[in-house]
């Protein structure tokens, strides 16, 4: 069975730093591109960060230069790092693994962050 388990939301002061982390089980990890989206109120989820499976990362513009996306696959855990937060980052994060060949997508359940001014 497949799990992808977020932590490290939570609730800060704009200008603060959150770090979230997602563990992954059940999936050969180094095979995933692993994803960060995140979803507002009313608003569609987007993709806030990336980390293909051979390397680089991919960075939503209006948090480059303030989140870096990390992963350890000796620990099956991806990371998330969150400085200079803005109330406008506010929203449920969630942990994505996808693969193409074969064709496979996960989710987590999604962690709440909460920036307020």
């Amino acid at each position: 069975q497949v799990q992808l388990v977020e932590s490290g939301g939570g609730s800060v002061q704009a200008g603060g730093s959150l770090r979230l982390s997602c563990t992954a089980s059940g999936i050969l990890f180094s095979a995933y591109a692993m994803k960060w989206y995140r979803q507002a109120p009313g608003k569609q989820r987007e993709l806030v960060a990336s980390f293909p499976s051979g390397g680089g990362t991919i960075y939503a513009d209006p948090v480059k230069g303030r989140f870096t996306i990390s992963r350890d696959n000796a620990k099956n855990t991806v990371y998330l790092q969150m400085n200079s937060l803005k109330p406008e980052d506010t929203a449920v994060y969630y942990c994505n693994a996808a693969r193409l060949l074969p064709a496979r997508n996960y989710w987590g359940q999604g962690t709440q962050v909460t920036v307020s001014s």
